[in-house]
């Protein structure tokens, strides 16, 4: 769909983009603070921000409770929610385009006016805890955020954080939300069709009761290399595995368009060097690579499920494909197929509202950059193999890295499997 993207800086120092979507009709509205976990008072109410958001949509200024602003909200089909990661939380809502002018007002007042009540505090605990206990059978949702713990990341389990859940009260919801809900730490992005209506959108933000606060920093944490790890589950059948290596620094756009390009390469299809090559021996039925852009660092990943008996045979697969890659052995046939694929899925990408408002939310919430929708293809088809290699030998060279499974298995065979990735880091790169 065609958009155009401004961004607006309001009196109020909150900030934000205004997609206009032509012909629309629906919008999206997603408003983000830095008010995650890593940024609650302390760790020993570690959930204060995951519970503050499941009472978001509670009792407020004008509602008396979560089932009457509910009814109001939804009543002619419009969506909401909200969610919370480690450094953000994020509030987001669609609705038909008639009534746009109606639930940005609904979302003010559940944002900015709450009236946390004793009662939805205690039926909100029982919310979260029956959420992350949830969570422990999920053996991926166990790993990885042993993996960040295990890098040098300052995060809880889903385990550590259950255990702080008794500890957060109404107090802590209350000054969790006066501190992070400022309209200088406010990011937002609407999108739909805007034409004639982008100064009364920017009134109504400058009207927002927020006190002014501060976009807070985003913490550094000193990431280390770490033995590898079993968590050990008797009812895992298989070894749900993470292999996570960092880079003590951002790639920039062109890194990191390189290495979507090779992780394409080695996982991304059924005929991939990796987890095509896996398939076609009937080793795993899945894995995937994927590398990410932090604020201080950035990571590659693997990861999957794979049987016991099968995994070193996956890892030697693993290993030989990426020491291929540190050896200079990617074709430019390959790197073309991987750019034509990341051309098309970029061209399918902008379908709806929500997708284009997605594209530039993640980008823009993280550090203010504007992505340049019209740019991306250009900057796709200028990939070469010369910044693909040396990003990903980067990789390699700064030897900063852990293994870590979930298994019913034994460490010892977590522990061969970590010998065989070592023999990656004593070859020069």
């Amino acid at each position: 769909m065609k958009h155009t993207t401004s961004e607006v800086r309001l009196k109020n120092g909150a900030r934000g983009l205004l997609i206009d979507v032509p012909g629309a009709t629906v919008m999206s509205f997603q408003f983000q603070f830095r008010a995650g976990n890593r940024y609650v008072k302390n760790k020993d109410i570690y959930e204060t921000a995951h519970i503050m958001e499941h009472m978001a949509f509670g009792a407020n200024a004008e509602f008396k409770n979560e089932h009457d602003y509910e009814a109001d909200f939804t009543k002619n089909g419009a969506y909401h929610n909200a969610w919370t990661s480690d450094l953000s939380m994020v509030y987001v809502a669609d609705c038909a385009d008639f009534e746009w002018e109606r639930i940005l007002r609904l979302q003010q007042v559940a944002i900015c006016q709450p009236k946390f009540k004793q009662e939805e505090l205690e039926a909100e605990k029982g919310n979260v805890k029956s959420e992350l206990t949830g969570y422990l059978n999920n053996h991926n949702r166990v790993l990885w955020p042993k993996i960040q713990q295990l890098l040098g990341e300052a995060v809880y389990t889903y385990w550590q954080r259950l255990q702080t859940i008794p500890n957060v009260t109404l107090r802590d919801i209350r000054e969790h939300h006066t501190r992070t809900h400022t309209s200088n730490n406010l990011r937002f992005v609407i999108a739909g069709k805007l034409d004639g209506r982008k100064a009364q959108i920017q009134r109504m933000l400058e009207e927002w009761d927020l006190p002014a606060g501060e976009r807070f920093e985003v913490p550094k944490d000193e990431l280390t290399s770490a033995n590898p790890t079993l968590i050990r589950r008797k009812e895992a059948s298989n070894l749900t595995f993470g292999w996570s290596m960092t880079l003590p620094r951002e790639l920039n756009d062109e890194e990191s368009e390189a290495m979507a390009c090779l992780d394409q390469i080695l996982t991304g299809t059924l005929h991939s060097r990796i987890y095509g090559a896996a398939r076609k021996k009937g080793l795993a039925y899945g894995m995937f690579s994927e590398t990410s852009v932090g604020f201080h660092d950035s990571s590659w990943d693997f990861g999957g499920q794979v049987n016991l008996d099968t995994a070193g045979g996956l890892f030697d697969i693993i290993v030989r494909e990426v020491k291929a890659v540190c050896d200079g052995k990617i074709t430019e046939e390959e790197l073309d197929a991987a750019k034509s694929y990341a051309l098309g899925r970029h061209q399918m990408g902008a379908q709806t509202v929500s997708q284009i408002s997605n594209f530039y939310s993640g980008r823009y919430f993280g550090d203010g950059f504007v992505k340049e929708y019209e740019k991306v293809p250009d900057a796709i088809r200028k990939i070469n193999l010369e910044r693909m290699l040396a990003t990903a030998r980067e990789f390699i060279a700064h030897n900063t890295w852990v293994l870590a499974g979930v298994s019913g298995g034994t460490k010892e065979e977590l522990v061969e499997l970590n010998d065989k990735l070592e023999l990656l880091f004593k070859t020069k790169v």
